[in-house]
């Protein structure tokens, strides 16, 4: 069903049956964003009041569900910061995570990984990964992992993953991600339609990111003109470039010509399959959002093909799977963007 909504959230064209469940969420979606403005209003009047650390808070976020790439760019904007000298922690609500994220975990301390993916979640150690200079934390209160991250890491910033709608910390700068083709989905907040919160939060924004996942980057271009237009706001694009595909337990590359069946368990998976030689694709398979794979799961892809192709952000769940006499590989992609100039520095 989660497969089926994250399909009907982007299509064009209804059937009979997609009718039905439009008149089914219509309410609940009515609902749900009343409350979220109702929500938002009360934090631009302060009467929800946000807390400000002594810390730098950059937020990067989107509005709607599953995945635009706002991950990747909170670990290039992290490494930048790094790479400068800074102090840097990452703090992420750690959904899907086994650990309990009610106290802060310290996922990395920027020396050494602590959990792994399937304690921690797989976008945090993804960045604990990526990010080997920063401190990644995952707690359901960004409050208290800010707090932390100041008064017992002695941080001079941090980044928020996936902080948009996270209003209780204020931050100093505000960053919304967009795709470039899905934009923002049908126009309805969850359930009908991939909206977090109405289009409207868009004037929380300082700087939007439109991310192109595509190898022809006009319509993104384009795309970019009309939001600086209609919003009055910065807008950078952000090209997701194809770097390599790699065995994730030996790092070998992919030979040249190789044939391959792909797999993925992410909000977008299409946008992924893009990404690989069509001509060597023997096949995909999709399971749900942030699934936590099986060892039964990894078996049976192995029946359609020796090679086996997935994202990195998958690949980090593999890890404590037994994958002998399996190849698998990740699809590494590195997003081209202009982060001094996103940061205004």
């Amino acid at each position: 069903m989660k497969i089926y909504l994250t399909k009907f959230h982007y299509k064009n064209k209804y059937k009979v049956f997609d009718y039905l469940i439009y008149i089914a969420l219509l309410l609940p979606s009515l609902v749900y964003g009343a409350v979220s403005v109702t929500r938002n209003f009360l934090y631009k009047k302060n009467l929800f009041k946000s807390y400000k650390p002594d810390l730098y808070i950059i937020s990067v976020g989107n509005l709607t569900t599953g995945g635009t790439g706002k991950t990747p760019i909170t670990a290039e904007i992290t490494n930048y910061l790094t790479n400068k000298g800074k102090k840097v922690c990452i703090l992420s609500r750690g959904y899907g995570g086994q650990i309990s994220n009610k106290n802060v975990n310290v996922v990395s301390d920027g020396d050494e990984i602590k959990y792994s993916a399937k304690e921690a979640g797989d976008e945090p150690f993804l960045l604990a990964q990526n990010c080997k200079n920063a401190a990644v934390l995952t707690c359901s209160s960004r409050v208290k992992a800010a707090e932390y991250a100041k008064n017992i890491l002695h941080a001079d910033g941090a980044v928020l993953d996936d902080g948009f709608q996270h209003q209780k910390l204020k931050r100093d700068l505000n960053i919304l991600v967009v795709d470039s083709e899905k934009k923002f989905s049908n126009g309805h907040v969850l359930p009908l339609g991939a909206l977090r919160e109405p289009v409207c939060g868009i004037e929380r924004a300082d700087r939007i990111v439109v991310v192109n996942k595509n190898f022809d980057d006009t319509e993104a271009k384009i795309y970019v003109d009309e939001l600086k237009n209609k919003y009055k706001k910065p807008v950078f694009l952000c090209n997701m470039k194809p770097e390599k595909i790699y065995n994730i337990e030996t790092e070998e590359i992919l030979p040249e010509n190789t044939a391959m069946f792909a797999f993925c368990a992410i909000g977008q998976p299409e946008q992924f399959y893009n990404f690989l030689p069509h001509h060597l694709l023997k096949g995909t398979k999709n399971f749900p959002d942030h699934h936590i794979y099986t060892q039964e799961d990894i078996e049976t892809l192995a029946t359609h093909h020796k090679v086996l192709v997935t994202t990195e952000k998958d690949a980090v769940k593999l890890k404590t799977l037994d994958l002998k006499n399996i190849e698998v590989y990740a699809l590494k992609l590195k997003p081209e963007l202009d982060i001094k100039g996103l940061l205004n520095e």
